[in-house]
C-alpha cells in the first residue's frame, strides 16, 4: 500500500471513529484511471487503452447488526447519509450519496444478500476531471459492502454493476471502460480492453516514460454535456450501416452511405471508426516502445475529437499544443482524455523531460486561458480486485 493510500485510509479512519464512535473493521481502495487511447469508443462497444493510476478512493467499513445504511463523506464536508436496506432505496438531493444508494439498489437487485453497514469515503481522485472519480466510488462500494458480509463477486460482474447503477440509478449512460479497468488494472501496465468481449491484455510501461496528467480545470459535467447526443448519433449511423454498433464499421462503409447521412453523424462515425484502429495500433506501439507512433496517433487522436467528435474546448487544445510542442526527440505524446468539453489532458513524457514539460505549461497556460493548471504525476497501478 503507498503512503498516498495510507493517509487516505487514516483520514477516512479518523473520519469513521469521530463520527460513529469506534473503530472500522475493513478498509478498501479502488484507482482512478485514466485512457491513454480509445475514446467515446467503449459504448460502441470498441477497442481502449486506459491505465489505473495511483490516485483513488478509500473506504472504511464496519458491519453492522441492523439493515441500516450509514456512510460519511469526508470529502464533501463530513457530510452523513443514512437509509435503509430494507426500505425501498431512493434518491437523495445530496449528489455523492446516490452512487451508494444506487450500487446497494443494484447488488440488492442482482440477488446478492447485505447487511448494514456504517462507512467513512475519502478520495484524492479530482471530481469533474475527467479521472473516473465516480466509477472508483462504485466499484470499491461493491467490493466493501459484499466482503463486509463475506461474500466475493468476480471483478468483471462488479464492473458491469457499477456500470448498471451509473446507467440506471444516476442516469449517466456511460459505457463500461472506466469501471473494468479500476477492476482489472496491473501495475506498471496499461490494459487494452475490448468492450464487447470485456477481455482484458496488459501492456507493459515503459519505465522511462511518466503519466503526467494536467487537468485544465476546465470543469466538466457528463450527464449535463453532450455526451449522450454523441451516443445518438453513434447509434443513428451504426442504424444507417445496419450493424449494432460502430465497431463493426470500416471506413468504407461509412464513405459508401456518406450521402445518405447528416454530416455531422458522418463525423461523429468516422471518429470511432478510426479511434478504434488507433488504440489497436498504439497497443502494439507501447509493446515495440515504439513512442514516436505513440506520439503521433495520440496527436490524431486529439485532432479526431477537435474535429470529427467536437468535444475539446480551446484550453484543452491549447494545453495540448503547449505539451507537445516540449516533447521532443524520445518521443510521447499528449491528448485529452475522459468524456470530454474541458476535464484533462494526458501525456506520456520522457523522464528526462517531465520538468521541461510542465514548467512550460505552467509559464503559457494560465497566461493564455486564466486559468491555473494541476499536474498530476501518476504511476499505473493494480485494480481493486489485485
Amino acid at each position: 500500500m503507498s503512503g498516498q493510500e495510507k493517509t487516505l485510509q487514516q483520514q477516512a479512519t479518523e473520519s469513521f471513529t469521530s463520527h460513529f464512535g469506534y473503530p472500522p473493521s475493513h478498509s478498501f481502495h479502488a484507482p482512478g484511471r485514466v485512457n491513454l487511447i480509445g475514446e467515446h469508443t467503449d459504448y460502441n462497444d470498441g477497442f481502449v487503452l486506459p491505465a489505473a493510476i495511483d490516485f483513488g478512493t478509500t473506504v472504511v467499513a464496519s458491519q453492522r447488526s441492523d439493515s441500516k445504511i450509514r456512510a460519511c463523506a469526508v470529502n464533501f464536508d463530513q457530510q452523513i447519509a443514512q437509509f435503509d436496506l430494507n426500505e425501498e432505496i431512493t434518491h437523495s438531493d445530496d449528489g455523492w450519496s446516490n452512487y451508494l444508494r444506487g450500487v446497494a439498489d443494484q447488488l440488492l437487485k442482482a440477488g446478492f444478500k447485505l447487511a448494514g453497514a456504517d462507512l467513512a469515503i475519502v478520495g484524492d481522485v479530482p471530481y469533474g476531471a475527467g479521472l473516473s472519480s465516480s466509477a472508483a466510488l462504485e466499484v470499491v462500494l461493491i467490493r466493501a459492502l459484499l466482503e463486509l458480509c463475506d461474500s466475493s463477486i468476480d471483478p468483471t460482474q462488479a464492473a458491469l454493476l457499477g456500470q448498471k447503477t451509473e446507467n440506471e440509478f444516476i442516469g449517466a449512460q456511460t459505457g463500461i471502460m472506466d469501471q473494468l479497468i479500476i477492476a482489472h488494472g496491473k501495475k506498471d501496465h496499461a490494459v487494452l480492453i475490448d468492450c464487447r468481449s470485456l477481455t482484458t491484455q496488459p501492456v507493459p510501461l515503459d519505465a522511462d516514460f511518466k503519466i503526467v496528467i494536467f487537468h485544465s480545470n476546465v470543469k466538466r459535467g457528463l450527464v449535463d454535456s453532450e455526451y449522450n447526443t454523441r451516443r445518438l448519433s453513434c447509434q443513428a449511423a451504426a442504424d444507417k450501416l445496419a450493424i449494432s454498433h460502430l465497431r463493426d464499421a470500416t471506413m468504407d462503409m461509412l464513405d459508401n452511405i456518406k450521402g445518405e447521412i447528416d454530416e455531422v453523424i458522418y463525423r461523429r462515425a468516422r471518429h470511432v471508426i478510426t479511434e478504434n484502429e488507433r488504440t489497436l495500433e498504439a497497443a502494439d506501439a507501447l509493446k515495440a516502445r515504439d513512442w514516436q507512433t505513440l506520439g503521433r496517433l495520440m496527436a490524431e487522436s486529439h485532432t479526431s475529437m477537435k474535429d470529427d467528435f467536437e468535444i475539446t474546448v480551446p484550453p484543452i487544445d491549447g494545453l495540448v499544443s503547449l505539451i507537445q510542442e516540449k516533447i521532443g526527440r524520445h518521443g510521447g505524446g499528449a491528448r485529452m482524455t475522459g468524456g470530454g468539453f474541458g476535464g484533462c489532458v494526458v501525456s506520456l513524457v520522457h523522464n528526462s523531460q517531465v520538468d521541461e514539460v510542465i514548467a512550460h505549461v505552467k509559464a503559457n497556460y494560465q497566461a493564455k486561458f486564466g486559468i491555473k493548471e494541476t499536474v498530476y504525476i501518476c504511476q499505473a497501478v493494480d485494480g481493486a480486485f489485485a
